[in-house]
């Protein structure tokens, strides 16, 4: 019998980070894509790299083709191409290394939400200034969301794939979880809920979780820069059902994948989780996430 993703991944792995941005990117990165996959080997980990650029598929085949634990996703920001399911076909056909699992498929990070970043970066180059950051409409002036996002989620229902609901307004968010069960879409990810983009608290997402199919993302970033409270950090970890831990790390201005993973650890003990529960926000509720 064939292994499966979840066999073979958990046999590799202490760790898996869902969310860390590596060059080439938007912005200037810490680490380039093959040095990411070190690192996180180096730590016992995997890692799916972020893009605001889009797909960072081919890059994790490149690292898979070195034996590191890189796996890919894909952004749907409009230089990308947009929220439509032909951008995905073609993320999902270089998609090729065995053990790969379901491709994380996040709705655009550029959208008309109003909230300003804190971070410090710099854009990586003239063309990303000119034409990288051009904001994608999720709903319709009615609030309704888009035909093209409502097709979307329709046609993910019956491909390999992780929806996450990008850099979503909080309305959103709720429109998107209807459309999921609606629809019946087997994977939805709320992407760092507690940021100020969408700003749903650990009582918000424990009054949502509890399906099966629904994941709920929980970032270190979102803490390190303020925008949640020890308490609510707290919670989330402890309390949420579904979540998944994830760093959002990789700005230069930011700390490094070692720091994190020592940072985490002294978090995980302040908060009082237990082994199992450390086990499964970093590892067995990732690996179900992706799980085809």
């Amino acid at each position: 019998m064939a292994e499966t993703f979840a066999a073979y991944w958990r046999s590799r792995l202490s760790f898996l980070d869902v969310h860390y941005h590596a060059r080439p990117d938007a912005y200037l990165r810490r680490r380039g894509v093959i040095g990411t996959g070190q690192g996180y080997r180096d730590l016992g980990g995997g890692v799916v790299l972020k893009n605001h650029l889009g797909s960072s598929v081919a890059a994790a085949e490149a690292a898979r083709e070195l034996d590191l634990p890189v796996l890919g996703s894909v952004v749907l920001n409009a230089i990308a191409g947009g929220p439509v399911p032909r951008v995905v076909t073609q993320a999902l056909a270089q998609v090729q290394a065995p053990h790969s699992g379901r491709l994380l498929v996040h709705l655009p990070t550029h959208t008309r939400t109003r909230h300003v970043s804190t971070l410090k970066r710099a854009i990586s180059n003239d063309y990303v200034s000119r034409d990288g950051f051009e904001p994608c409409a999720l709903c319709d002036d009615t609030g309704r969301l888009t035909a093209q996002v409502l097709e979307l989620v329709r046609w993910a229902k019956d491909h390999p794939v992780v929806l996450s609901t990008g850099h979503a307004d909080r309305d959103t968010v709720y429109r998107l979880i209807d459309a999921a069960k609606n629809s019946g879409l087997p994977r939805l990810m709320l992407n760092q809920p507690a940021s100020p983009m969408t700003g749903l608290n650990a009582a918000d997402l424990k009054a949502l979780a509890g399906e099966s199919w629904l994941f709920i993302e929980q970032t270190a970033l979102t803490y390190l820069l303020g925008y949640q409270t020890w308490e609510d950090f707290a919670a989330v970890l402890k309390d949420v059902p579904n979540v998944v831990y994830s760093s959002d790390l990789g700005q230069t201005s930011q700390i490094d994948i070692a720091e994190w993973r020592t940072c985490s650890r002294s978090w995980f003990q302040a908060t009082g989780l237990d082994a199992q529960r450390i086990q499964s926000i970093e590892l067995e509720t990732p690996l179900a996430m992706l799980s085809p």
